[in-house]
């Protein structure tokens, strides 16, 4: 996996993942808050498949794959 996601987009992957986290505790209370586990967790390894499907790649450098 080539690390697609930007420095910028991460930090903004992890907002919205942990807002989306808290709705589960706090707010609605929805089980729908449990989503945010994805842009967290894409924002932690740094990859995103769907950035990967569509050709889009934040990071300023990329890592040879291997």
């Amino acid at each position: 996996m080539t690390r697609n996601v930007g420095s910028v987009d991460r930090v903004l992957r992890v907002i919205v993942g942990l807002v989306l986290i808290a709705l589960v505790f706090v707010g609605p209370e929805t089980p729908w808050g449990w989503i945010g586990l994805i842009p967290l967790g894409s924002a932690l390894i740094g990859f995103c498949p769907l950035y990967s499907l569509l050709g889009v790649n934040t990071c300023r450098r990329t890592q040879p794959e291997g």
